[in-house]
Order: C-alpha cells, then structure tokens, then sequence
C-alpha cells in the first residue's frame, strides 16, 4: 500500500511538472508543444507519434479527441486546434500543413486496424461466388501449369492446406488471410511461387555428431523421417497474416506505416508489409535450421520478436517502397 501511495503521488507530481515545464518552455520560445515539434522534428513516425502522444496527453478534451475524428472533419479539427492554442495560421501556414499530415496518419491508422479487422471477423463463405473467385485464383496463381481437377481435392495440400477443402483453414483469420495469400501471389508472384516451391522441396537438415550421439536409436529412427525443414505454405501465410494484424493492433506498426505512407495507411499498405514479412520469415526460417516442423513456435515467436525490436527504431520502414514486388527485391 506505500509503495503504492508513493506511486501515485510520484505520478501526480511528475504530470504537474510537466505541465509547468511545458508552460514554461512556452513562454521562452513563444512555441506551444505542436509548434515545436512540428519545427524540430521531420516528417515520419517521429513527429507523428510525438504529435499524436501530445495530442492525447492534453488536458483538452477538443484535443485529446482530435486524433478519433473522421478524415472529412481533419481540416476543420486543424483550424479547431490553430483557434484553441491561439496560433495564427498566417504567420505560421506550414504547421496546419504538418499537422494535416500527422492526423492523416492517426486516423487513418484506427480506420485500417477497422478495415483489418472487419476482414478478420467475416468467415470463409464457400457459397459465396467472390470467395470462391479469389481461392481459385490462388490456386492458378501458384500452380499455373497445374489445372485443379475439382473444388474439393487433395491438390490443395500441394500449396500448404490441410485438407480437401481450404475453407476450414481460415477459421482464425477468416477472408483476412486469404485476402493477404491472394495478394502475395498475385502482385508477387516469382517470389511467391519460390517460396512455395522451397517450401514443398526443402532442404534436409545435416544432423551433427554431438546431436547423433544424445540420440536414442528409437529417437534417431524417428528423427531420420522428419528432417526436412519444409513447410505448409498457405498455413504458414495464415499463421503470418495473424502476425501481421497483432503487429498492427498493438501499434507495433505505426513506426512503420508512418515513414512509408505519407497520408492514411491503406490496405495496401497491410498487405505489402504481410508479402515484407512472408518473404523475411522464410529466409528466417532457412537461417534458423530447425530439426523439423514441431519447431515453427519457437522460430516465428523469435522471428516476431525481431520484428518488434526493428520497429522500435523510429526511422523503420520494414518495406520502403510502396510496390511490394520491388521492396521485397531491393531489400
């Protein structure tokens, strides 16, 4: 209970502190906090989420709601924010231009994770001809020499679903993670047909002396069956797109669509990172030299926290460019 006491009252002198030291600092420079960072700071993650912390750490409410408008409203939340901290936009016309362009971003990054999740929540509908059209033309975009023979077929294991029918694999992620497959295959589709076929043909895994000699003999006849480090393709993509949209609920991602994305995130933008982080888990997977597939847990839970230190840096951009086919090959 004192320590908690001690917290709390730590916390309240702290936040009074700090706004002393704000008013302060303003009367020095004749600069509110926005004014300041707007000034100080170029354009990317780091104005953005120093606007945004800013915005939602102010004892305004117009304020602390500025960053939940809709993007129609963000000229007229400007002008509401140049009125409210007494800034004439005439003697300072780029800082509406940069705040414009931040709340771009904060709002245009809560309408995404919307977007994104709206997609997760809509389940699979094999009675739906669109749903149906688009797992087809996965299917022909990764084997096009190869005719499905029937809707229901074992032919969908040769790109990594489980069974006859691919519709019960996207429970979890729903059109989500078929969106996201459709869109690596189709806007990249040497890589994604590499990756595929390494996938299906994997390299086999050279077992050491000193891990042959902590085998069994019953463990290394187990083990010789199960060496290669292949993997389900579309599994994989699934397992990736959940990756990616906990990246993104998180705001793990905002150091990233901030610096690539000079107005709101888009979907597109989603679905490039999902073909950056498709491309960079196999060849994180290959590095990793798992024993055999019982280890993919461990390897994308180490490859995630990669990720998460990366986008720690605010000048990240996972993929820089905005086609993801050339940000995957000039990486």
């Amino acid at each position: 209970f004192a320590r908690m006491f001690v917290q709390v009252c730590l916390y309240f002198y702290c936040k009074c502190l700090w706004r002393c030291l704000k008013f302060v600092v303003r009367k020095l420079t004749g600069q509110c906090e926005l004014q300041r960072i707007c000034y100080n700071t170029k354009p990317g993650a780091a104005r953005t989420m120093k606007i945004e912390a800013s915005l939602k750490g102010s004892k305004s409410k117009r304020l602390q709601t500025s960053v939940n408008v809709h993007p129609d409203a963000i000229e007229k939340t400007i002008d509401d924010i140049m009125e409210l901290k007494r800034i004439n936009p005439d003697i300072n016309p780029q800082l509406g231009v940069s705040l414009q362009a931040c709340l771009l971003q904060i709002v245009g990054y809560r309408n995404l994770i919307a977007e994104v999740e709206k997609l997760r929540r809509e389940p699979y509908d094999a009675e739906n001809p669109q749903h149906e059209e688009m797992l087809l033309k996965l299917w022909k975009c990764l084997k096009p020499n190869s005719p499905l023979k029937a809707r229901i077929s074992k032919q969908w294991c040769e790109i990594g679903f489980q069974g006859d029918d691919p519709k019960t694999d996207f429970r979890g992620m729903g059109l989500l993670g078929l969106y996201n497959l459709v869109y690596f295959a189709e806007r990249d589709t040497e890589i994604a047909q590499q990756v595929l076929t390494d996938s299906l043909h994997p390299k086999y895994r050279e077992v050491t002396k000193k891990e042959l000699s902590q085998l069994s003999k019953a463990e290394w006849e187990k083990k010789k069956f199960d060496k290669a480090i292949g993997y389900s393709f579309a599994i994989v993509g699934i397992n990736i797109t959940d990756l990616a949209y906990n990246l993104l609920v998180s705001g793990a991602l905002k150091t990233h669509f901030y610096n690539v994305a000079p107005e709101a995130p888009t979907l597109t933008h989603f679905q490039q990172t999902f073909c950056y982080l498709m491309h960079e888990f196999h060849k994180f997977w290959i590095d990793e030299d798992p024993l055999d597939i019982m280890e993919f847990n461990r390897v994308r839970e180490k490859f995630y926290k990669r990720i998460l230190r990366q986008l720690q840096n605010p000048e990240m951009a996972l993929c820089p460019h905005f086609a993801a086919s050339e940000s995957l090959i000039n990486m």
